[in-house]
């Protein structure tokens, strides 16, 4: 069957019709005619002259990056596009800055697939669409400091069984982090140190329980040294993070009390404790357990004040957010539409929203307009290059 590419979908496939079916179809790109069989890649007839050669050696097998056989240009455009278009669906037309890079040395974290091929235990990403493990030796876009981490998640395949292994490059050296399928009846734990002392490794855990430490992993944000959790969650590159921290600051301005929803272990807390005071809310108490001794380390912090609290279910309210003059929130996936709607209702000056997906960004910044904000700034954030994930930071203010 020949198809012909009309458009990238919001995914990075390219999809086409034909008799009155649609296709999504991986690694392709607007205008290419392509020949589709059965259990195998697409064969690309006529290909697009914004085909470019991808810089990764696994990338035709591997379903990690979707987008690495585009020009920059075309990529860019693109990925601008997702937000531009998802604020459209919701009727909403405010000026979206121009696509900002924030990919920087490269990720610093990432999470493996381990399983036994020929004998081996391999690590790698699964191929798109399938449960297939492409084995792969390093990963060009992750920072150097994980050169290893393949290396890292096989050996710990030899001793946990099918694994998931995430691997985080912090300030003061590596944390793994392993998610066993299935243990055996009398794990080898007493092994852990093996690996961790092989790799020079700051701490190995496996599922959520800790196997081996030399020291306690660290990153700095701002001018305090946060501990990590074991499994913790931080922004995919440390430029990523800055350059969302930077927009944070200068759409809160010169607020004197900001209310940090959704805060995490605080790389926007911290940095603006440094000139306001501020509440840190979040549902994660091993995330906020970290934050507090990273406020307790530092110095020139002004207070800080912290919630353990679930937002989805118990949003602040209004007679609460009357408190601050500014509000910042940076749920995940799903959004804020809670919290957004009990903003809408708020006499808060000023909203800050971070979101990683645009779907639901959209959602929430319908609320807020409806709820009397205006788009001040809106601005997309890329640190998860080559792929169809966007970050937004967006400001609010009351009309």
């Amino acid at each position: 069957m020949e198809l012909t590419i009309r458009s990238i979908g919001h995914r990075g496939d390219g999809l086409a019709e034909h008799e009155g079916k649609g296709y999504a179809v991986p690694k392709t790109l607007p205008g290419e005619v392509v020949r589709l069989v059965d259990g195998k890649a697409p064969e690309i007839l006529t290909p697009s002259p914004d085909r470019v050669v991808p810089f990764c050696p696994y990338y035709a097998a591997c379903g990690g990056c979707a987008l690495q056989h585009w020009t920059p240009e075309r990529y860019r455009y693109w990925k601008r596009k997702l937000l531009v278009k998802a604020l459209d669906a919701r009727g909403i037309e405010p000026t979206v800055a121009d696509l900002r890079d924030a990919h920087g040395a490269g990720r610093r974290r990432v999470s493996l697939h381990v399983r036994k091929m020929n004998g081996q235990w391999q690590a790698g990403f699964m191929a798109a669409r399938t449960h297939d493990l492409c084995p792969i030796s390093q990963c060009p876009i992750l920072v150097p400091a994980l050169r290893e981490a393949p290396a890292i998640a096989a050996a710990c395949g030899a001793l946990f069984g099918d694994c998931d292994v995430a691997v985080t490059a912090a300030d003061n050296g590596l944390d793994v982090a392993v998610k066993a399928e299935r243990l055996k009846a009398d794990p080898p734990l007493h092994r852990a140190p093996e690996v961790l002392h092989r790799f020079s490794l700051a701490r190995l855990s496996v599922n959520g329980e800790l196997a081996a430490e030399t020291h306690k992993p660290f990153v700095t944000m701002g001018t305090a040294e946060v501990p990590l959790p074991m499994r913790s969650f931080l922004q995919a590159t440390a430029m990523g993070e800055q350059e969302l921290a930077r927009l944070v600051l200068e759409g809160v301005g010169r607020a004197k009390t900001v209310a940090d929803l959704f805060c995490g272990v605080g790389p926007f807390a911290l940095r603006l404790a440094e000139k306001a005071r501020v509440t840190a809310v979040d549902s994660d108490k091993h995330a906020m357990a970290s934050l507090a001794a990273a406020i307790k380390g530092a110095q020139g912090l002004k207070p800080v004040t912290l919630e353990v609290r679930d937002l989805f279910t118990t949003p602040l309210v209004p007679a609460e957010l009357k408190l601050f003059d500014a509000v910042v929130f940076d749920p995940p996936r799903a959004g804020a539409e809670a919290q957004a709607r009990a903003l809408a209702r708020s006499t808060v000056k000023t909203v800050v929203a971070v979101s990683c997906d645009p779907t639901s960004f959209a959602r929430d910044a319908t609320i807020l307009a409806e709820g009397g904000y205006r788009f001040k700034t809106v601005t997309p954030v890329d640190q998860f290059l080559w792929s169809p994930h966007l970050e937004t930071v967006a400001v609010f203010q009351r009309a």
